[in-house]
């Protein structure tokens, strides 16, 4: 019934590994090492070292942290992203952010401040010319 989890014991952060399903309302701090799709409502704080989707029909009053978020639906909290944030069409995200990529497709709603934040590229180191 339930599938046994091998090797190593590590969460791959790509798999989708929890779903807040359409009329489902979760109250309470969600954290997870995967990543996370919200089709229903959530109120509490979110932290995932995946991804984060919320869905068209997703309510999110949170403070959100994640690799990267793609809203179609409501964000109402302040989101840290480690990567890139996608707002699309139908998202509303009435909050601040920091994420290190931001996109807003036509349509989309950003009320709030952002931060956008980049990763320095290491020192490239001289070559020394050898004669």
């Amino acid at each position: 019934m339930f599938k046994s989890k091998s090797g190593s014991g590590k969460i791959n952060p790509d798999t989708t590994d929890t779903l807040i399903g359409e009329g489902t309302i979760f109250e309470g701090k969600l954290r997870s090492e995967a990543s996370i799709r919200i089709e229903g409502s959530i109120i509490g704080d979110i932290s995932s070292n995946g991804d984060v989707i919320i869905g068209e029909n997703g309510v999110a009053n949170s403070n959100l942290s994640a690799r990267d978020l793609v809203l179609a639906g409501q964000l109402n909290g302040d989101a840290e992203i480690r990567g890139k944030l996608t707002i699309s069409s139908t998202g509303v995200l009435n909050g601040n952010i920091t994420a290190a990529s931001l996109i807003i497709e036509s349509g989309g709603v950003f009320n709030g401040s952002c931060k956008v934040t980049s990763t320095k590229p290491e020192a490239v180191q001289p070559v020394k010319a050898t004669s």
